[in-house]
């Protein structure tokens, strides 16, 4: 088996190499969430909200009305964090929650007039880099990455599996500074 290394060259997939490959794995997965930490921060630092929540203004920019629920399936988080996260953008006035006529209990959530303004002024990809990169690989790629990552978690001893449903940590605005 061969494979094309960072350089171009082909590299004869060989044991001797093997440490080389692991290396060249390594360095690419720190490559990837760093330029992921880079844009989160570029984002907090412009924005002055986490990039979970820009993330979530750009949903409710798309559809309108969505419930807590529906965005924490979006963005592939709990519940409880998606609830956390709105409640700072209600508080800053970004979003607004409204009542459903029909059915009182139903919550809708929608993008403030604030929230818009902020949403056309923000680094993009507004849903953040990693989430974006993901949408634009073709499903093959996709489910040789998947298949790859499945392998690495496979090896790794002590898995949180609820991990996947939690925002990477540099997309949470840190608590100090916040009102």
């Amino acid at each position: 088996m061969a494979t094309k290394n960072t350089h171009g060259k082909t590299v004869v997939w060989q044991p001797e190499n093997e440490k080389l490959m692991h290396m060249q794995v390594l360095k690419k997965l720190r490559i990837v969430i760093r330029a992921a930490q880079r844009h989160s921060a570029w984002i907090e630092r412009r924005c002055g909200i986490s990039g979970a929540q820009l993330w979530i203004l750009q949903e409710l920019h798309d559809s309108p009305g969505l419930r807590v629920g529906e965005i924490a399936s979006r963005l592939a988080i709990h519940q409880t964090t998606a609830s956390n996260l709105l409640e700072g953008l209600v508080r800053k006035e970004y979003v607004v929650k409204e009542r459903d006529p029909d059915d009182q209990r139903v919550v809708k959530l929608m993008l403030a007039k604030k929230g818009g303004a902020l949403l056309t002024k923000a680094p993009m990809p507004a849903r953040g880099l990693l989430p974006e990169a993901l949408g634009k690989l073709d499903l093959g790629a996709l489910a040789d990455l998947d298949k790859g990552l499945q392998g690495l978690l496979d090896v790794i001893e002590q898995v949180d599996e609820d991990a996947g449903l939690q925002p990477m940590p540099f997309m949470m605005r840190r608590k100090t500074g916040e009102p």
